[in-house]
């Protein structure tokens, strides 16, 4: 199959959008989704972006969407092994998928991470990162398998950490003095 990636850009943020209400209804969580075009346009294409983001596209000719994946990461940092790369959302549309697509998205945020130019640090495009972060749903046995055919390794099950997230009213009331 004929695809490309690339980084993503501004004009991208609609597709992004769509595909990440997909990836919510996948994984039957689409009521939680608060995110807007415009929050992506903003949080990952501005001055200090919170994100970054690639694209998988097919040649125009197809008659479903040209933008048929995505991977959005950030970069991180552990207190033990240094800069990191998480991967936040890695997503091909289900007709695509098991064409090497996710595999190719996966691999350019790999290759990114891994990169030590000056240049590209200074432009915030890559880190020199020791580790490739992300979660999946342990529902999502597909996933978890792809993830593992291509050398990761389950960190809940092997050493025992969980993620932990504290938000809303939670957060809030931690805020607190």
């Amino acid at each position: 199959m004929d695809f490309s990636i690339r980084a993503a850009n501004v004009d991208d943020c609609k597709d992004v959008a769509r595909m990440n209400l997909e990836l919510a209804e996948y994984e039957k969580t689409s009521e939680q989704v608060t995110i807007t075009q415009r929050d992506l346009e903003q949080d990952g294409f501005s001055k200090n972006p919170f994100f970054h983001c690639v694209i998988a596209e097919v040649p125009q000719q197809h008659k479903s969407h040209t933008k048929i994946g995505f991977a959005l990461y950030f970069y991180s940092y552990s207190a033990w092994r240094g800069r990191a790369v998480y991967m936040e959302d890695l997503y091909v549309m289900p007709e695509f998928r098991g064409k090497g697509v996710g595999k190719a998205l996966m691999s350019k945020v790999a290759q990114l991470a891994l990169t030590r130019r000056v240049d590209a640090l200074q432009l915030g495009l890559a880190a020199g990162c020791t580790q490739l972060n992300f979660t999946v749903l342990h529902t999502n046995r597909s996933s978890v398998d792809f993830y593992l055919r291509r050398g990761c390794s389950d960190v809940t099950s092997e050493m025992g950490y969980h993620f932990m997230s504290c938000g809303g009213d939670a957060m809030r009331q931690l805020a607190q003095p």
